[in-house]
């Protein structure tokens, strides 16, 4: 048993492509990339979950630091006074957006409890359950 649970652990680190880990939470599921980044496609237009994660980082006292264009999309800069936040918002299709978080608390450590909040406070206003 402990020999197939470490093949699969290595599997996962030597495979090619992004290992992920999916953690079901109350609104479906967010997967974490191995370098513990949040992210979930959303079947809402870019213009709208674009406005649902400002009213997110405002509701959440997260401060908007700075704002750039990316490949499709944009990223977000923000800050606490203990993580710095870069969100990124790509569009997949007229009416579907991808969201990823890296909540940052320094080079190495990362905080998914706010990556993960983030995305589900930005789906519950896009739903208008907040």
């Amino acid at each position: 048993m402990k020999k197939t649970a470490l093949n699969l652990v290595l599997i996962l680190f030597t495979s090619s492509g992004c290992a992920a880990i999916v953690i079901a939470g109350a609104s479906g599921a967010i997967v974490y990339t191995v370098t513990n980044i949040a992210y979930k496609t959303t079947s809402y237009p870019f213009s709208h979950v674009e406005a649902a994660t400002y009213t997110t980082l405002k509701n959440m006292g997260v401060v908007e630091v700075g704002k750039k264009d990316i490949e499709n999309g944009i990223k977000i800069i923000a800050k606490t006074p203990n993580l710095k936040i870069y969100i990124d918002l790509e569009r997949i299709t007229t009416k579907t957006t991808k969201i990823s978080v890296d909540a940052q608390e320094n080079i190495i450590l990362k905080d998914r409890a706010t990556a993960t909040e983030i995305i589900e406070q930005t789906e519950r206003i896009l739903e208008g359950r907040k």
